[in-house]
Protein backbone atom coordinates (compact mmCIF):
# COMPACT_ATOMS: atom_id res chain seq x y z
CA UNK A 1 0.00 0.00 0.00
CA UNK A 2 2.76 2.46 0.90
CA UNK A 3 5.75 3.48 -1.19
CA UNK A 4 8.79 5.59 -0.41
CA UNK A 5 9.47 8.66 -2.54
CA UNK A 6 12.83 8.86 -4.30
CA UNK A 7 12.56 12.62 -4.79
CA UNK A 8 11.58 13.74 -1.29
CA UNK A 9 13.97 11.36 0.41
CA UNK A 10 16.93 13.12 -1.18
CA UNK A 11 16.23 16.10 1.08
CA UNK A 12 13.76 15.06 3.82
CA UNK A 13 13.76 12.41 6.52
CA UNK A 14 12.36 9.12 5.15
CA UNK A 15 9.86 8.64 7.98
CA UNK A 16 6.57 8.24 6.08
CA UNK A 17 5.05 5.28 4.29
CA UNK A 18 3.33 6.74 1.25
CA UNK A 19 0.49 5.86 -1.09
CA UNK A 20 1.41 4.88 -4.63
CA UNK A 21 0.08 8.09 -6.19
CA UNK A 22 1.34 11.66 -6.52
CA UNK A 23 -1.48 14.26 -6.48
CA UNK A 24 -0.86 17.51 -8.33
CA UNK A 25 -4.27 19.15 -7.89
CA UNK A 26 -7.65 18.63 -6.27
CA UNK A 27 -11.26 19.63 -6.91
CA UNK A 28 -14.18 18.69 -4.71
CA UNK A 29 -13.57 15.16 -3.46
CA UNK A 30 -11.24 14.32 -6.36
CA UNK A 31 -7.47 14.30 -6.69
CA UNK A 32 -5.70 14.55 -10.04
CA UNK A 33 -2.41 12.69 -10.11
CA UNK A 34 0.76 13.44 -12.05
CA UNK A 35 0.02 10.57 -14.42
CA UNK A 36 -3.47 11.91 -15.18
CA UNK A 37 -5.67 9.74 -12.96
CA UNK A 38 -8.78 11.09 -11.21
CA UNK A 39 -8.85 9.53 -7.73
CA UNK A 40 -11.80 9.71 -5.34
CA UNK A 41 -10.31 10.85 -2.03
CA UNK A 42 -12.12 9.18 0.86
CA UNK A 43 -9.26 9.85 3.28
CA UNK A 44 -8.98 13.62 3.06
CA UNK A 45 -5.38 13.90 4.20
CA UNK A 46 -6.08 12.38 7.65
CA UNK A 47 -9.49 14.17 7.91
CA UNK A 48 -7.99 17.60 7.16
CA UNK A 49 -9.81 18.32 3.87
CA UNK A 50 -13.16 18.88 5.56
CA UNK A 51 -14.59 20.77 2.58
CA UNK A 52 -12.63 18.87 -0.04
CA UNK A 53 -10.43 20.75 -2.49
CA UNK A 54 -10.93 24.16 -4.11
CA UNK A 55 -14.04 25.05 -2.13
CA UNK A 56 -14.98 28.59 -3.26
CA UNK A 57 -15.60 29.84 0.26
CA UNK A 58 -12.17 28.74 1.42
CA UNK A 59 -10.36 30.13 -1.60
CA UNK A 60 -12.10 33.49 -1.22
CA UNK A 61 -11.36 33.70 2.50
CA UNK A 62 -7.71 32.78 2.06
CA UNK A 63 -7.17 35.14 -0.87
CA UNK A 64 -8.91 38.09 0.73
CA UNK A 65 -7.02 37.70 4.00
CA UNK A 66 -3.68 37.25 2.25
CA UNK A 67 -4.24 40.47 0.32
CA UNK A 68 -5.02 42.48 3.46
CA UNK A 69 -2.72 40.97 6.14
CA UNK A 70 -0.75 37.75 5.93
CA UNK A 71 0.53 37.76 9.50
CA UNK A 72 0.51 39.47 12.84
CA UNK A 73 1.12 37.88 16.20
CA UNK A 74 -1.05 37.66 19.29
CA UNK A 75 0.61 40.84 20.54
CA UNK A 76 -2.11 42.77 18.71
CA UNK A 77 -5.87 42.28 18.46
CA UNK A 78 -7.26 41.31 15.06
CA UNK A 79 -10.87 41.42 13.92
CA UNK A 80 -10.40 38.17 11.98
CA UNK A 81 -9.30 36.49 15.22
CA UNK A 82 -12.43 37.76 16.95
CA UNK A 83 -14.55 36.31 14.13
CA UNK A 84 -12.84 32.94 14.43
CA UNK A 85 -13.38 32.92 18.19
CA UNK A 86 -17.06 33.79 17.78
CA UNK A 87 -17.58 30.97 15.29
CA UNK A 88 -15.85 28.45 17.54
CA UNK A 89 -17.88 29.50 20.59
CA UNK A 90 -21.14 29.19 18.64
CA UNK A 91 -20.17 25.79 17.20
CA UNK A 92 -18.84 24.21 20.39
CA UNK A 93 -20.94 22.51 23.08
CA UNK A 94 -22.86 24.85 25.37
CA UNK A 95 -20.64 26.19 28.13
CA UNK A 96 -17.41 25.89 26.15
CA UNK A 97 -16.96 29.38 24.80
CA UNK A 98 -13.31 30.38 25.22
CA UNK A 99 -10.55 29.17 22.91
CA UNK A 100 -6.77 29.05 22.86
CA UNK A 101 -5.78 29.02 19.18
CA UNK A 102 -2.73 26.90 18.35
CA UNK A 103 -1.15 25.26 15.31
CA UNK A 104 -1.96 21.54 15.50
CA UNK A 105 -3.75 18.77 17.32
CA UNK A 106 -0.68 17.71 19.25
CA UNK A 107 -0.16 21.27 20.44
CA UNK A 108 -3.81 21.50 21.43
CA UNK A 109 -3.55 18.34 23.51
CA UNK A 110 -0.25 19.45 25.02
CA UNK A 111 -1.88 22.64 26.27
CA UNK A 112 -5.07 20.86 27.35
CA UNK A 113 -3.01 18.63 29.62
CA UNK A 114 -1.13 21.64 30.95
CA UNK A 115 -4.46 23.31 31.79
CA UNK A 116 -5.56 20.20 33.66
CA UNK A 117 -2.37 20.01 35.70
CA UNK A 118 -2.49 23.72 36.51
CA UNK A 119 -6.17 23.62 37.44
CA UNK A 120 -5.99 20.53 39.68
CA UNK A 121 -2.46 20.54 41.07
CA UNK A 122 -2.39 16.78 40.58
CA UNK A 123 0.19 14.41 39.15
CA UNK A 124 -1.17 11.78 36.73
CA UNK A 125 -3.28 11.23 33.63
CA UNK A 126 -5.71 8.46 32.71
CA UNK A 127 -6.00 7.61 29.01
CA UNK A 128 -7.49 4.82 26.90
CA UNK A 129 -5.86 1.89 25.19
CA UNK A 130 -5.82 2.59 21.47
CA UNK A 131 -5.88 6.36 21.93
CA UNK A 132 -3.67 8.65 19.85
CA UNK A 133 -3.10 12.22 21.03
CA UNK A 134 0.05 13.36 19.24
CA UNK A 135 3.82 12.99 19.10
CA UNK A 136 4.94 15.78 21.44
CA UNK A 137 6.14 15.12 24.99
CA UNK A 138 2.89 15.24 26.96
CA UNK A 139 0.52 14.20 24.17
CA UNK A 140 2.84 11.34 23.23
CA UNK A 141 3.02 10.14 26.81
CA UNK A 142 -0.78 9.77 26.79
CA UNK A 143 -0.75 7.94 23.44
CA UNK A 144 -1.16 4.17 23.51
CA UNK A 145 1.83 2.28 22.16
CA UNK A 146 4.04 5.37 21.85
CA UNK A 147 7.05 3.65 23.42
CA UNK A 148 8.21 2.48 20.00
CA UNK A 149 8.83 6.08 18.83
CA UNK A 150 8.64 8.26 21.96
CA UNK A 151 12.45 8.60 22.40
CA UNK A 152 12.40 10.99 25.37
CA UNK A 153 14.31 9.57 28.36
CA UNK A 154 11.18 9.62 30.47
CA UNK A 155 7.57 10.74 30.31
CA UNK A 156 6.72 14.01 32.07
CA UNK A 157 4.03 12.35 34.22
CA UNK A 158 2.60 8.90 34.94
CA UNK A 159 -0.23 7.62 32.73
CA UNK A 160 -2.67 4.83 33.51
CA UNK A 161 -4.19 3.22 30.41
CA UNK A 162 -7.68 1.76 30.60
CA UNK A 163 -9.30 -0.68 28.13
CA UNK A 164 -11.98 0.89 25.95
CA UNK A 165 -15.50 0.64 27.42
CA UNK A 166 -14.29 -1.01 30.64
CA UNK A 167 -16.15 0.97 33.30
CA UNK A 168 -14.74 -1.02 36.22
CA UNK A 169 -11.14 -0.43 35.14
CA UNK A 170 -11.95 3.25 34.60
CA UNK A 171 -13.33 3.56 38.11
CA UNK A 172 -10.15 2.02 39.54
CA UNK A 173 -7.86 4.27 37.50
CA UNK A 174 -9.47 7.69 38.05
CA UNK A 175 -8.55 8.63 41.60
CA UNK A 176 -7.55 11.58 43.78
CA UNK A 177 -4.20 11.90 41.98
CA UNK A 178 -5.79 12.17 38.52
CA UNK A 179 -5.41 15.56 36.86
CA UNK A 180 -7.00 14.57 33.54
CA UNK A 181 -8.95 11.82 31.88
CA UNK A 182 -8.26 12.21 28.14
CA UNK A 183 -10.35 10.31 25.58
CA UNK A 184 -11.17 10.37 21.90
CA UNK A 185 -14.95 9.84 21.79
CA UNK A 186 -14.31 8.13 18.45
CA UNK A 187 -10.79 6.72 18.29
CA UNK A 188 -9.25 7.50 14.93
CA UNK A 189 -5.94 5.67 14.55
CA UNK A 190 -7.41 2.66 16.37
CA UNK A 191 -9.82 2.25 13.47
CA UNK A 192 -12.79 4.63 13.87
CA UNK A 193 -13.77 2.94 17.11
CA UNK A 194 -16.70 4.76 18.71
CA UNK A 195 -16.97 4.53 22.48
CA UNK A 196 -20.09 3.11 24.08
CA UNK A 197 -22.46 5.89 25.23
CA UNK A 198 -22.62 4.49 28.77
CA UNK A 199 -18.82 4.52 28.98
CA UNK A 200 -18.63 8.15 27.85
CA UNK A 201 -21.24 9.09 30.45
CA UNK A 202 -19.22 7.23 33.07
CA UNK A 203 -16.12 9.20 32.06
CA UNK A 204 -18.00 12.41 32.80
CA UNK A 205 -19.42 11.17 36.07
CA UNK A 206 -16.12 9.86 37.44
CA UNK A 207 -14.17 12.98 36.45
CA UNK A 208 -16.72 15.18 38.20
CA UNK A 209 -16.90 12.96 41.27
CA UNK A 210 -13.14 12.80 41.71
CA UNK A 211 -12.20 16.32 40.72
CA UNK A 212 -10.36 15.47 37.49
CA UNK A 213 -10.57 17.35 34.20
CA UNK A 214 -12.32 15.46 31.40
CA UNK A 215 -10.60 16.17 28.07
CA UNK A 216 -12.24 15.20 24.79
CA UNK A 217 -9.64 14.91 22.06
CA UNK A 218 -11.70 15.74 18.98
CA UNK A 219 -8.76 16.48 16.73
CA UNK A 220 -10.00 13.90 14.23
CA UNK A 221 -13.65 13.30 15.17
CA UNK A 222 -14.61 16.98 15.63
CA UNK A 223 -15.61 19.82 13.28
CA UNK A 224 -18.73 18.16 11.90
CA UNK A 225 -17.16 14.81 11.09
CA UNK A 226 -19.62 12.73 13.15
CA UNK A 227 -22.70 14.58 11.90
CA UNK A 228 -22.81 16.92 14.90
CA UNK A 229 -20.50 19.89 15.49
CA UNK A 230 -18.48 17.72 17.86
CA UNK A 231 -18.83 14.18 19.15
CA UNK A 232 -19.57 15.74 22.54
CA UNK A 233 -22.95 16.84 21.18
CA UNK A 234 -23.59 13.39 19.71
CA UNK A 235 -23.05 11.78 23.11
CA UNK A 236 -24.75 14.57 25.06
CA UNK A 237 -21.67 14.82 27.31
CA UNK A 238 -19.75 18.08 27.78
CA UNK A 239 -16.08 17.78 28.74
CA UNK A 240 -14.14 20.34 30.76
CA UNK A 241 -11.71 20.76 27.88
CA UNK A 242 -12.18 20.01 24.18
CA UNK A 243 -9.36 19.96 21.63
CA UNK A 244 -9.68 20.10 17.87
CA UNK A 245 -7.56 20.66 14.75
CA UNK A 246 -7.31 18.81 11.38
CA UNK A 247 -10.53 19.85 9.59
CA UNK A 248 -10.82 23.10 11.56
CA UNK A 249 -8.78 24.99 8.95
CA UNK A 250 -9.88 23.02 5.91
CA UNK A 251 -6.25 22.39 4.97
CA UNK A 252 -4.56 25.31 6.72
CA UNK A 253 -2.61 24.33 9.87
CA UNK A 254 -4.55 25.31 12.96
CA UNK A 255 -5.96 23.91 16.20
CA UNK A 256 -7.84 24.99 19.28
CA UNK A 257 -8.27 24.22 22.96
CA UNK A 258 -11.83 25.09 23.98
CA UNK A 259 -12.89 25.56 27.62
CA UNK A 260 -15.53 27.34 29.66
CA UNK A 261 -15.32 30.84 31.04
CA UNK A 262 -14.88 29.86 34.68
CA UNK A 263 -11.84 27.76 33.86
CA UNK A 264 -10.50 30.35 31.42
CA UNK A 265 -10.66 33.05 34.08
CA UNK A 266 -8.07 31.14 36.13
CA UNK A 267 -5.37 31.96 33.59
CA UNK A 268 -3.73 35.20 32.58
CA UNK A 269 -0.99 36.85 30.55
CA UNK A 270 2.04 34.60 30.09
CA UNK A 271 0.39 31.33 31.06
CA UNK A 272 0.27 30.15 27.42
CA UNK A 273 1.80 31.32 24.20
CA UNK A 274 2.37 30.64 20.51
CA UNK A 275 3.86 32.63 17.68
CA UNK A 276 1.78 31.35 14.79
CA UNK A 277 -1.34 30.06 16.56
CA UNK A 278 -4.31 32.32 15.82
CA UNK A 279 -2.58 33.96 12.85
CA UNK A 280 -4.85 35.87 10.45
CA UNK A 281 -4.76 33.30 7.63
CA UNK A 282 -5.64 30.47 10.01
CA UNK A 283 -8.44 32.50 11.58
CA UNK A 284 -9.92 33.37 8.18
CA UNK A 285 -9.99 29.69 7.32
CA UNK A 286 -11.55 28.68 10.65
CA UNK A 287 -14.40 31.14 10.14
CA UNK A 288 -14.91 30.02 6.54
CA UNK A 289 -14.96 26.30 7.41
CA UNK A 290 -17.44 26.69 10.25
CA UNK A 291 -19.66 29.01 8.23
CA UNK A 292 -19.71 26.51 5.37
CA UNK A 293 -20.61 23.60 7.63
CA UNK A 294 -23.53 25.52 9.12
CA UNK A 295 -24.82 27.38 6.07
CA UNK A 296 -24.42 24.56 3.53
CA UNK A 297 -26.14 21.93 5.66
CA UNK A 298 -23.07 19.71 5.86
CA UNK A 299 -23.98 18.16 9.21
CA UNK A 300 -27.13 16.76 7.65
CA UNK A 301 -25.13 15.61 4.64
CA UNK A 302 -22.64 13.77 6.84
CA UNK A 303 -25.46 11.90 8.56
CA UNK A 304 -27.09 11.03 5.23
CA UNK A 305 -23.89 9.82 3.58
CA UNK A 306 -22.87 7.86 6.67
CA UNK A 307 -26.20 6.05 6.57
CA UNK A 308 -25.76 5.39 2.85
CA UNK A 309 -22.30 3.88 3.41
CA UNK A 310 -23.67 1.62 6.14
CA UNK A 311 -26.56 0.54 3.91
CA UNK A 312 -24.56 -0.18 0.75
CA UNK A 313 -20.94 -0.90 1.62
CA UNK A 314 -21.17 -4.09 3.67
CA UNK A 315 -20.30 -5.99 0.53
CA UNK A 316 -17.36 -7.73 -1.05
CA UNK A 317 -14.52 -7.84 1.50
CA UNK A 318 -16.39 -5.72 4.10
CA UNK A 319 -18.12 -7.64 6.89
CA UNK A 320 -19.16 -4.74 9.15
CA UNK A 321 -18.81 -0.99 9.71
CA UNK A 322 -17.96 0.90 12.90
CA UNK A 323 -17.55 4.54 13.85
CA UNK A 324 -19.73 7.60 13.46
CA UNK A 325 -20.54 10.01 10.64
CA UNK A 326 -17.70 10.16 8.14
CA UNK A 327 -15.18 8.72 10.56
CA UNK A 328 -15.85 5.10 9.68
CA UNK A 329 -13.96 1.84 9.87
CA UNK A 330 -14.81 -0.82 7.31
CA UNK A 331 -13.93 -4.17 8.86
CA UNK A 332 -12.54 -6.42 6.18
CA UNK A 333 -12.13 -10.18 6.00
CA UNK A 334 -8.83 -10.00 4.10
CA UNK A 335 -6.12 -7.67 5.42
CA UNK A 336 -7.08 -4.01 5.08
CA UNK A 337 -3.87 -3.27 3.16
CA UNK A 338 -4.99 -5.63 0.41
CA UNK A 339 -8.42 -4.01 0.22
CA UNK A 340 -6.95 -0.50 0.18
CA UNK A 341 -4.57 -1.50 -2.60
CA UNK A 342 -7.43 -2.96 -4.63
CA UNK A 343 -9.54 0.17 -4.10
CA UNK A 344 -6.70 2.36 -5.31
CA UNK A 345 -6.64 0.27 -8.49
CA UNK A 346 -10.29 1.40 -8.83
CA UNK A 347 -9.13 5.02 -8.28
CA UNK A 348 -10.41 5.26 -4.70
CA UNK A 349 -8.10 6.40 -1.91
CA UNK A 350 -8.76 5.18 1.65
CA UNK A 351 -6.70 4.91 4.82
CA UNK A 352 -5.61 2.23 7.20
CA UNK A 353 -5.53 1.93 11.00
CA UNK A 354 -3.61 0.22 13.74
CA UNK A 355 -6.19 -2.57 13.41
CA UNK A 356 -4.96 -4.59 10.39
CA UNK A 357 -8.52 -5.40 9.32
CA UNK A 358 -9.88 -1.84 9.28
CA UNK A 359 -10.08 0.39 6.22
CA UNK A 360 -10.62 3.92 7.47
CA UNK A 361 -12.94 6.40 5.74
CA UNK A 362 -12.37 10.12 6.46
CA UNK A 363 -14.10 11.58 3.43
CA UNK A 364 -14.73 15.31 2.99
CA UNK A 365 -18.04 16.46 4.45
CA UNK A 366 -19.21 17.38 0.92
CA UNK A 367 -19.37 13.69 -0.09
CA UNK A 368 -22.35 12.94 -2.36
CA UNK A 369 -24.51 9.94 -3.22
CA UNK A 370 -22.60 9.14 -6.39
CA UNK A 371 -19.31 8.96 -4.51
CA UNK A 372 -20.71 6.45 -2.02
CA UNK A 373 -22.20 4.43 -4.87
CA UNK A 374 -18.78 4.35 -6.55
CA UNK A 375 -17.24 2.98 -3.34
CA UNK A 376 -19.95 0.33 -2.98
CA UNK A 377 -19.53 -0.78 -6.61
CA UNK A 378 -15.77 -1.04 -6.22
CA UNK A 379 -16.07 -3.10 -3.04
CA UNK A 380 -18.51 -5.45 -4.74
CA UNK A 381 -16.16 -5.79 -7.71
CA UNK A 382 -13.25 -6.62 -5.44
CA UNK A 383 -15.34 -9.45 -3.97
Amino acid sequence: MGVMSVGEDRFLLPVYARQAIEPVSGHGVWLRTRDGREVLDLYGGHAVAALGYGHPRLLQALGAQAESLVFQSNAVELDVRVRAGERIAAFAPDGLDRALLVNSGAEANENALRIAFRATGRTKVVALEGGFHGRTAAAGAATWGSSKWYAFPQAPFPVDFVPVDDEDALARAVDDDTAALIVEPVQGVAGARDLAPAFVERCRALASERGAMLIFDEVQCGVGRVGQPFAAQHYGVTPDILTTAKGLGGGFPTGAVIIGGALADRFGVGDFGTTFGGGPLACAMIAAVLDAIVEEGLLQNVRAQSARIRETCVTGPVESIQGLGLLLGLRTTPPAKEVARALLEHDILVGGASDPHIVRILAPLVLADEHVDRLAAALEAIG
